[in-house]
């Protein structure tokens, strides 16, 4: 399978996605046929390491597929891009983990939550879990999870943050994702009685940060030395404005074919409407362009051997949520020119979307405001230290 194979299957199972989308919302989550279909199409194999049958895959082959996901099924789009993604993470942590992971089923899927919310304790030969982790999403699916945790001296100040991989038997998922919007991923909540991780599953942040990870020894292909923060925020993003994407193409073609406004001109035709269509077809451009310019800069460093600047992944963090903003903005204008229908909740699909880009907005990797201020803070010459760059 290649990676032209995969785009042209997920491209394919667009229509099918589409067809279930209120099916998605209804239970919460993915629909098994959906995660069954996703898996054929190869996509989860994009970013998973080549020893483990893996594409090892070009960041923006990856994108590519998360756009056309999200354009579908914002849901499926969210909840396949994380789980997705986390195969490029478990790519980051030591041989033996990854092995775990894939060695008897290559097809294993991770989730993750990673705010550091429940409580880790040093042991001899690893540490000892406990706790609930909130926003998991597609954890129905998953077989591993990856969770953040603080790790603290004996005077209980944080001395570490690190990410733990816990296997399914280890934790149980608790149903409480019921939102307003992207409510397919099924972001449950997973909660650890007290579960045992060998020092081997584990990874700090510092590394990830640095991209000296354990993983890169057998893993050597450029994607896995670009940095986390940067391919998980433009990931989130890319999934956004694939929503404003689909919820554009719908607008439009309604536009074609809608009757009459109440003044008794078709929508087509009103120039207020035009002047909305195209202001929102520039922000979605203007978000894809800046993701696309950015992420193949990053790769290009990576493929020679380079680190990316201080200054280059704080312009990835400032074009990410500005790109998230812009697909906002993008339904905002085209919810303000759709009448009534966009106030049902009946399926309407702008209103989906509009629904799930609010709902989107939420997760910490949107913060538009501290994003921005870690650019401006580089850009005047101020030190910037942030996990998310």
């Amino acid at each position: 399978m290649r990676d032209h194979d995969v785009l042209t299957a997920v491209r394919a199972l667009a229509p099918a996605l589409r067809a279930r989308a209120a099916e998605a919302e209804e239970l919460r989550r993915l629909p098994d046929a959906t995660a069954g279909e996703l898996a054929a199409t190869g996509f989860f194999r994009l970013l998973r390491p080549r020893a483990y049958g893996g594409l090892a895959a070009a960041p923006d082959v990856f994108h590519t597929a998360v756009h056309e996901l999200a354009r579908a099924c914002g849901s499926t789009g969210w909840a396949a891009a994380l789980l997705g993604v986390h195969s490029w993470y478990v790519a980051q942590l030591d041989p033996r983990a990854q092995h775990d992971v894939w060695g008897d089923d290559d097809a294993a899927l991770i989730c993750s939550s990673h705010a550091p919310t429940g409580t880790v304790t040093p042991v001899g030969g690893g540490y000892r879990l406990a706790g609930r982790w909130h926003f998991a999403a597609g954890a129905d699916h998953a077989g591993w999870a990856l969770l953040g945790g603080l790790v603290s001296d004996a005077d209980g100040r944080p001395t570490d943050m690190r990410t733990f991989l816990v296997p399914r038997a280890d934790y149980r998922i608790d149903d409480v994702w019921d939102t307003v919007g992207l409510r397919g991923s099924g972001s449950n909540d997973l909660v650890v009685a007290d579960a045992f991780v060998p020092a081997h599953r584990t990874l700090g942040y510092a590394p990830v940060t640095s991209l000296r990870c354990p993983g890169h020894e057998v893993n050597p292909e450029p994607v896995y030395r670009l940095p986390y923060a940067a391919l998980f925020t433009t990931t989130v993003s890319t999934v956004m404005v694939g929503i404003a994407d689909g919820a554009y193409e719908h607008h439009v073609d309604t536009a074609r074919s809608h009757p009459a406004l109440p003044h008794g001109r078709r929508v087509a035709e009103d120039p207020f409407a035009q002047v909305r269509i195209a202001r929102a077809a520039g922000e979605i451009d203007a978000a894809r362009l800046q993701l696309a310019r950015d992420t193949a800069e990053l790769y290009e460093t990576a493929r020679a051997g380079r680190e990316p600047s201080r200054a280059l992944r704080a312009r990835t963090r400032r074009d990410q949520v500005l790109a998230t903003e812009r697909a906002l903005t993008a339904v905002d204008l085209l919810r303000e020119n759709a009448g009534g229908s966009p106030l049902r909740s009946d399926g309407d699909v702008l209103a989906r979307a509009w629904r799930d880009l609010h709902t989107g907005r939420g997760q910490a990797a949107n913060d538009v405001e501290r994003a921005l201020a870690l650019f401006g803070r580089d850009a005047v010459g101020l030190d910037v230290q942030d996990p998310m760059l």
